[in-house]
């Protein structure tokens, strides 16, 4: 308790009425028309984290501007046909949603604004059709004074860094995985090692959710976001490579066992990732000589080479490549320590020149019915206005929509709409309490904001809290009313309670809507996801292009923490379904590892690679996720085939790598099959 609600929290608290005042102020003397729009939009900004402030700030400016121009080109065009018009905004709507949920950053918040901000504008205006330009001019004004006065005090006034708390989050994930590669190589691997393991795809996504802040960065000299990214490929690799020698060394012992030179070079290599060092020539001396002494042990491949071999070889390369990541990760840190621009090895510097973007899953199926359901809440919401004739019923559907758009993003959107009911009915009793018994005896900017301090700080120390901050934004929200934020006192009791009950209706209104058009929704998506990555694998084994196996990682790494929430909420065998899907991202490595060997190959050299692929593309194109059938004995007599042929190629490079990714496929598709040479007797 004292942790979350100790001194950050209070400055928070106090930096956000600071800013509201701020807002109200200049929104007051320049004579706006509704500055409780100043006032909301400095807590909707509102974020411990400077650099989050003020690029949450550029999405909300944006989304606002769009929403804005689409008012103003829909309502004079079709204010005669009040359904074309629902249509027409029913349509922008799920057109925003559709687009932010394919996003999944901290950008979509721009897109959705855009979606809903056209509804806030438009909707209450379709009675004064000729003023919706200045209506949409000043909500535009209104917005963007409680931008700028949130981005001046949160981002300027004792700033949040997140330079410290990302370079904290990094330091704090190399030291884990770097425990977790030493459990994974350790003589007797570690309980809860897989379970551990799986929180490196959720460590891996929230940099990529923090470094979308760090352009915005004003406290320090903030690590460019493509370090970030250079870092989170190499860690990403750490995850394949670390399961992948814990089965090789398992294997092995079934076999006679790790030979001691080799179980001598895990024994240096567990000591120097316990300790890497801080010193950079150092560290990479030690990795180089680990490599090195991987290279020496690696047996040759060849028509005689034994099954146990093929492990070794496997063991060894897996080892050199994970040295060479953990080596990476480690340079890549200390590149975003120092504020020197300045690669700090060669090395780092090819690994900034590679890719600047992260890919993520896209589940188009669940935006479509994201955007469905906000689509058919806001049409059949505006039906419901137009021909009941309820003056409010605006506000309510205004509300609906919104709310659709903020939680299409949730698998339960019920959940945070019934934290935002409780929150608005408290906002009711509170601003009632404040409307028609303590402001009207209240003269003045300074009492005015001396009587809000109090309901203010509150609602701000509880915004920052994950367990009340849903229901605290809530009650913020409904506390800017026109009947308690103005220019003057509005004694306007009739008023405050039409919009009052127009807001908890909306509410009301979207949650019957979620209940009925997104039931089961996590259940859905964990299939969805699923389905996803099998089609992925079916679709990629037969590309003739070059892989993008960096891609496929990250990709299935981002399916992966999309998976573990969601299997834990609804009860499922969370470990078989997670390390199905970790299991399937090292296939994946293999088939992308095959298909750049089939590529510098001849065509009659390659034939038996583009049988295998061909065969596993079949297999993960018929898996149905009610009943996954496991790959077929043709698959696995396919692949020894292949194992068999490419020993006799006279290129030694070509027999060690591909061997390589033979093996790997094998272990990952049939962990329980005999050997290559018992298999083939």
């Amino acid at each position: 308790m004292g942790a979350r609600f100790g001194l950050p929290t209070a400055l928070f608290a106090v930096k956000c009425l600071a800013a509201a005042a701020l807002a109200l102020y200049v929104s007051l003397s320049i004579g706006l028309e509704r500055p409780y729009w100043a006032f909301l939009t400095s807590f909707i900004v509102a974020q411990p984290l400077a650099s989050a402030v003020l690029s949450k700030a550029m999405f909300r400016v944006i989304g606002t501007f769009v929403g804005a121009i689409a008012a103003v080109a829909m309502v004079p065009t079709l204010v005669n046909a009040p359904e074309l018009l629902s249509l027409a905004f029913a349509l922008w709507l799920a057109l925003c949603v559709f687009v932010s949920l394919l996003d999944r950053t901290p950008r979509s918040y721009m897109f959705v604004l855009a979606g809903y901000s056209a509804c806030i504008i438009g909707l209450p205006s379709v009675d004064t059709p000729d003023q919706i330009f200045t209506i949409a001019a000043l909500r535009v004004q209104e917005i963007s004074v409680g931008i700028a006065c949130a981005g001046l005090v949160h981002g300027f006034v004792l700033p949040g860094s997140i330079t410290d708390m990302l370079l904290g989050r990094v330091r704090g994930m190399l030291l884990d995985a770097e425990r977790w590669s030493r459990d994974a190589i350790a003589p007797q691997p570690a309980a809860g090692l897989e379970a551990e393991r799986r929180r490196l795809a959720q460590d891996v996504t929230e940099l990529h959710q923090l470094s979308v802040h760090l352009p915005f960065e004003t406290s320090r000299i903030a690590p460019r976001v493509r370090t970030v990214r250079a870092l989170q490929d190499q860690v990403s690799l750490l995850l394949p490579l670390g399961a992948a020698l814990q089965d090789r060394l398992a294997s092995l012992r079934d076999y006679g066992g790790v030979p001691p030179a080799i179980a001598g070079l895990i024994a240096d290599t567990r000591d120097w990732l316990a300790t890497p060092g801080e010193d950079l020539t150092a560290r990479t001396a030690r990795a180089e000589d680990l490599r090195t002494r991987c290279t020496i042990l690696e047996p040759r491949v060849g028509p005689a080479t034994t099954w146990q071999e093929m492990l070794r070889l496997s063991l060894t390369a897996r080892l050199a490549m994970l040295i060479a990541a953990h080596r990476d990760c480690r340079d890549l840190y200390d590149q975003m320590v120092t504020h020197s621009r300045q690669p700090v090895t060669m090395r780092v510097a090819e690994l900034l020149e590679g890719r600047r973007n992260r890919e993520l899953h896209r589940d188009y199926a669940g935006a479509l019915r994201g955007a469905v359901g906000a689509f058919i809440t806001l049409f059949l919401g505006c039906l419901i206005w137009i021909y009941s004739g309820w003056q409010d019923g605006g506000t309510a559907v205004m509300l609906a929509g919104v709310f659709l758009a903020l939680f299409s993003a949730s698998d339960n959107p019920a959940v945070p709409l019934r934290a935002f009911m409780t929150g608005t009915l408290i906002a009711v009793l509170v601003g009632a309490l404040y409307g028609f018994a303590i402001l009207p005896r209240v003269d003045g900017f300074a009492m005015f904001i001396a009587v809000m301090a109090p309901v203010v700080l509150i609602g701000a120390a509880l915004s920052a809290s994950p367990r009340y901050g849903g229901i605290a934004l809530a009650a913020m929200l409904g506390l800017g009313s026109p009947a308690l934020i103005s220019d003057h006192y509005i004694n306007a009791f009739a008023s405050y309670a039409n919009g009052s009950i127009a807001q908890l209706v909306g509410i009301w209104y979207a949650l019957v809507m979620v209940g009925l058009l997104q039931s089961a929704g996590a259940q859905a998506a964990i299939r969805r996801t699923v389905r996803a990555g099998w089609r992925d694998i079916a679709t990629r084994s037969n590309l003739m292009r070059a892989p993008d196996v960096r891609g496929w990682i990250n990709r299935m790494l981002d399916r992966v923490a999309l998976l573990a929430p969601r299997v834990a909420a609804t009860g499922q065998d969370s470990g078989h379904i997670l390390d199905e899907a970790l299991r399937n991202l090292r296939t994946g490595v293999a088939i992308g590892e095959l298909r750049q060997l089939r590529l510098a190959m001849p065509m009659d050299q390659a034939a038996p690679l583009t049988g295998v692929l061909r065969e596993v593309g079949l297999h993960y194109g018929r898996l149905d996720p009610a009943d996954p059938a496991p790959a077929s004995p043709t698959l696995l007599a396919h692949i020894d085939s292949a194992i068999r042929d490419v020993a006799f190629n006279p290129r030694g490079t070509i027999r060690r790598e591909t061997t390589l990714a033979l093996v790997s496929l094998r272990r990952n598709l049939f962990p329980a099959a005999p050997g290559y040479r018992e298999a083939a007797a």
